[in-house]
């Protein structure tokens, strides 16, 4: 059968478990698949743009984000530069705090912490990788399932293993499982650089 909808992928993972009373477990299965989906997969489909305005040494994450991609002000489009929170405070303390355009940020309890201090108030793009939206009754698809179904199914009948106790099948179900994983990461890569290959970035910003 085909795997389109929330109801199809259900339908097929009783299916392929060959189990009829397992109806109120298998949204929990569907579940622990999308945690695990939104750890592993990075596709461009998950990329998301921003409006951000910053105006003070933290501003709050996006509800939705995962792990961020860039970030830059439109002042002058210059990169906002990713650094760990140790150096952020170092730089602070080196500056006595003081304020001015952001040239650096660290991801801090759930928010961008920018350093200088803003002067005034800067908007901005961030491009962050953002959480699936999952499947409900109320949400009948998503990227995922409209393209790599199989990723859906083969990382619901894992998380099967466990609540079934079935050892014996846990292992075929794990490497389909990353296989289709693999294949969406891969095809991200074929997408976003082709043949070329990773190119070395360097810093042309005093």
């Amino acid at each position: 059968m085909s795997i389109t909808t929330y109801t199809e992928l259900k339908t097929s993972i009783a299916n392929w478990l060959n189990r009829d009373d397992l109806t109120s477990v298998i949204p929990d299965f569907i579940a622990l698949a999308e945690g695990d989906f939104d750890r592993k997969i990075r596709h461009w489909r998950m990329e998301t743009r921003a409006n951000a305005t910053i105006d003070t040494r933290f501003t709050a994450l996006p509800a939705d984000f995962l792990e961020n991609v860039r970030f830059h002000l439109d002042v002058d489009e210059r990169p906002v530069e990713l650094v760990t929170p140790l150096f952020l405070q170092k730089k602070r303390n080196e500056s006595n705090d003081s304020s001015g355009r952001p040239q650096y940020y660290a991801i801090v309890s759930g928010s961008f912490e920018v350093w200088p201090t803003p002067d005034t108030a800067y908007t901005g793009q961030i491009y962050y990788y953002a959480k699936t939206t999952k499947l409900s009754s109320s949400t009948a698809t998503n990227w995922i399932l409209t393209n790599y179904p199989d990723t859906y199914l083969y990382g619901s009948l894992l998380h099967s293993a466990p609540y079934l106790i079935d050892d014996a099948r846990a292992q075929t179900w794990s490497a389909l499982y990353q296989s289709a994983i693999s294949g969406i990461n891969n095809n991200n890569d074929k997408a976003k650089y082709g043949g070329s290959g990773l190119r070395m970035q360097i810093n042309a910003y005093s």
